[in-house]
């Protein structure tokens, strides 16, 4: 069997050395053995296990969760279904694209073949671009929302510090708490979890999912279907995607 040195595991995954290094001190990437003169080798499983790591952070995934992740019993269910989620998004934008460049050629086409070019003839560019910013808003609104949040607290927070007033920070923190439930339902209400045991898609109580441990692909929820506990990966819900 194969036995790779750091450095050349590092240039088969395309990482640098330095990386490799340091999932070692985390304890994710430990070598299968040491050479007699104390160098680390890395076997086929091990370039598999730096595959995988380098996927799951590409998709953003933190280290502390990988970590936790790939130390569970069974982590190539949930693995699994984060690839099928990452294959369907990204088949998904392949295909808009697809569809937005056939909308511009078909609309190439028809500009050259009319005699006066007037606005109404990119209808359709100009929609995908509203849908486009519309989601764009959201996400803005979102995020601003976040900020409040924070802006609220801490200057209510120094104010007391500094002034000894007491009571905008006690009303500030109601507040925060409030858009806070706001922000946590709209989110839950939008998303649907895969289970990676009985492959149930399924929407837990808002309870359960706000106190859950979880990263940002994935939750530590209890299947409505087949009762198994442990992350399950967060997707749309259905009738929102086919709506967008």
């Amino acid at each position: 069997m194969s036995k790779y040195t750091t450095g050349e595991i590092a240039k088969l995954c395309k990482v640098s050395v330095r990386t490799v290094q340091y999932y070692d001190s985390r304890g994710i990437l430990v070598p299968s053995e040491l050479s007699e003169g104390g160098r680390r080798l890395y076997s086929e499983e091990d370039v598999k296990r730096m595959e995988i790591i380098c996927f799951l952070r590409e998709i953003d995934l933190p280290i502390n969760s990988i970590g936790e992740l790939l130390a569970q019993e069974n982590p190539e269910e949930v693995i699994t279904i984060l690839l099928d989620e990452q294959e369907k998004a990204l088949r998904t934008e392949i295909s808009e694209k697809r569809s937005r460049l056939d909308k511009l050629e078909d609309l190439k086409h028809t500009i050259k073949k009319l005699e006066n070019f007037s606005v109404e003839s990119i209808g359709d560019v100009a929609h995908i671009m509203k849908n486009k910013k519309k989601l764009r808003r959201l996400r803005t609104f979102m995020l601003i929302a976040g900020i409040i949040m924070d802006i609220i607290e801490i200057g209510t927070l120094v104010l007391w510090i500094q002034k000894g007033i007491w009571w905008p920070f006690a009303v500030g923190m109601c507040l925060v708490v409030a858009i806070g439930i706001w922000i946590s339902y709209t989110y839950f209400k939008s998303v649907d979890y895969i289970c990676p045991h009985c492959h149930t898609i399924f929407k837990p109580d808002f309870k359960q999912a706000f106190w859950a441990k979880h990263t940002p692909h994935t939750r530590k929820l209890t299947c409505t279907a087949c009762g198994y506990h442990g992350f399950c990966v967060e997707t749309y819900v259905k009738e929102e995607t086919e709506n967008e």
